[in-house]
């Protein structure tokens, strides 16, 4: 009898195991940051500062950088930093941009689209994650259609908004003037939050906010192709 219950004990004790380990490896890990970022390094230090401290976090903890390719600005240098850290950098490049070659020629990988709606297809289908540093027009519009895409149930992936030195202030306050008037009926400011959007003011917070944010999910989250109907 006590041989016996000892045996269904380790039984039990082997079926919870399995269970345990099949819950682990089914979540996500953190493999790979898309970077929205200027084209030019802007007139604060700082942005260039949080570019490069960014690069050699994300070569640190081994997560590939997803970008638009550029050899220029905030892009070039997050990517260059990645490199010399010894990181992997994907850049995708539209042909009209690699034409006049302004692609960063010795990133690890480099995809050429047809054009601007294919290389934001492909920079969604290669990312778990997407970062805004500071940006001009170009920045803004692609992290607006990524939190787009969220609010329309299209993905789960995290956003976050890195509000360095304070460059996203008067975004914040548009959004919250936007709930205010009551166009914006998925909360992603306070507490309550029905958006996988996340902001942060210091670099060092932005890949642990991230890698909490994707353990939550399910690896088939991130795994999931863009909507091609939504672009």
């Amino acid at each position: 009898m006590a041989a016996d219950k000892a045996k269904r004990g380790k039984a039990r004790d082997g079926l919870t195991l399995v269970r345990w380990r099949c819950h682990i490896e089914g979540m996500a890990d953190l493999r790979s940051i898309c970077i929205y970022c200027g084209a030019n390094a802007g007139t604060d230090p700082q942005y260039r500062e949080a570019a490069e401290n960014l690069g050699r976090a994300m070569a640190k903890a081994g997560i590939r950088l997803v970008y638009g390719g550029g050899s220029v600005g905030l892009m070039g240098i997050i990517a260059r930093t990645v490199l010399q850290h010894g990181g992997e950098v994907t850049g995708i490049i539209p042909q009209f941009l690699k034409d006049r070659e302004v692609m960063l020629k010795e990133v690890s990988e480099l995809i050429v689209t047809e054009d601007m709606h294919e290389r934001k297809r492909t920079m969604f289908d290669h990312s778990d994650a997407f970062v805004a540093l500071p940006g001009g027009i170009g920045t803004l519009e692609e992290v607006v259609e990524i939190m787009t895409w969220a609010q329309l149930d299209q993905h789960e992936k995290p956003i976050l908004i890195a509000n360095i030195n304070g460059f996203w202030d008067s975004l914040v306050a548009l959004f919250e003037r936007m709930t205010d008037d009551g166009f914006l009926h998925k909360a992603f400011l306070g507490a309550h939050v029905d958006l996988p959007v996340r902001f942060c003011d210091e670099v060092e917070a932005i890949i642990p906010t991230l890698q909490e944010a994707v353990a939550a999910l399910p690896r088939h989250a991130l795994e999931a192709t863009s909507p091609e109907d939504m672009i």
